[in-house]
């Protein structure tokens, strides 16, 4: 690693940088935080201290410990000392502009400035800073403590060694990144995402199935086979010993005449209450604590097991 990361510089402690900010601490990293919201410590501290356990259980890396997180009032004092900084503010370009123009004032010259941004362009945050080629994408998926993916990338005047740096020093600390390309709105896998509730949202609407329904198609469908191989591995594996290139032969025609049929749905207003209500009728009496609790449970597990397996990687 090109880049030597001891010491984190976490701008922005809401859901996302409290749980950025945890992982890095169960690092073994030293953690700057700043927030400037009331209250922003003791949430972040709680936040921290609700997310160890589950750390812990993931395994914590040599030195890692809650002590090494400070709170800084002033966002500046944040980073004098920063090698690396994750950026987690809201999601506003023009906010972004003038948060990174004051991170690469304030952060030493080596430091990586990295955002968290689920869509913006890193060109833009980038244009009023003095060091534009240090920032970059360094998109997590959520939770950030537990979920492996982070989506990195750079804007047009990005330097090629900073993705380096912030691929490796990703790597380094137990994530996954992968390199997005070049700049495109939602990056990657959010796109994918978004491509499926599309397609929910239309069943939804059309009448063709239930939230409940949706949801268990997918958790007790697809998605188990999505937890462990990505689309065209498993594409791969329906063609049994001819592999993709038969499953693209024969069903390439089939597949193709799904997506022509595919839905493009409006969000309105009953459709929204329609989902919302389908929502609550699945939740049931369970609370949203709960699902979290139950869903980290799985997680955990899933993540082991995975990790104990280097066949699907």
């Amino acid at each position: 690693m090109a880049l030597n990361v001891q010491r984190v510089a976490v701008v922005a402690t809401g859901v996302i940088g409290a749980s950025w900010a945890a992982y890095f601490l169960a690092r073994g990293l030293d953690v700057d935080a700043t927030d400037p919201s009331p209250g922003a410590e003791q949430r972040l501290r709680d936040a921290v201290q609700g997310h160890w356990s589950v750390l812990t259980q993931q395994g914590l890396a040599v030195g890692a410990s809650m002590q090494r997180l400070c709170f800084h009032v002033q966002m500046e004092s944040a980073l004098e000392r920063a090698d690396f900084v994750q950026e987690s503010g809201p999601e506003r370009l023009d906010f972004k502009i003038e948060l990174f123009r004051r991170m690469d004032a304030a952060a030493p010259a080596h430091a990586i400035l990295a955002s968290s941004s689920s869509g913006l362009s890193v060109t833009a945050m980038q244009s009023a800073c003095g060091l534009p080629e240090r920032v970059v994408l360094g998109h997590p998926f959520n939770p950030p403590h537990m979920i492996p993916l982070v989506e990195v990338g750079g804007g047009q005047r990005t330097s090629p060694q900073a993705i380096a740096d912030a691929m490796d020093f990703y790597a380094a600390i137990g994530k996954r990144p992968i390199y997005v390309k070049r700049e495109i709105k939602g990056h990657i896998a959010n796109r994918l995402q978004a491509a499926l509730w599309r397609e929910a949202f239309h069943l939804v609407s059309e009448g063709v199935a239930s939230v409940t329904d949706i949801d268990t198609a997918i958790a007790h469908g697809p998605g188990l086979r999505w937890a462990l191989m990505g689309p065209f591995m498993n594409l791969h594996l329906s063609g049994g010993d001819g592999g993709i290139a038969h499953v693209l032969d024969h069903l390439g025609g089939p597949i193709e005449d799904w997506w022509r049929d595919l839905g493009a749905p409006s969000m309105s207003a009953d459709l929204q209450r329609q989902v919302v209500d389908g929502v609550a009728r699945e939740l049931g009496q369970r609370s949203t604590d709960d699902l979290v609790r139950a869903r980290d449970a799985l997680l955990i597990d899933l993540l082991r097991a995975k990790q104990a397996s280097s066949a699907l990687e």
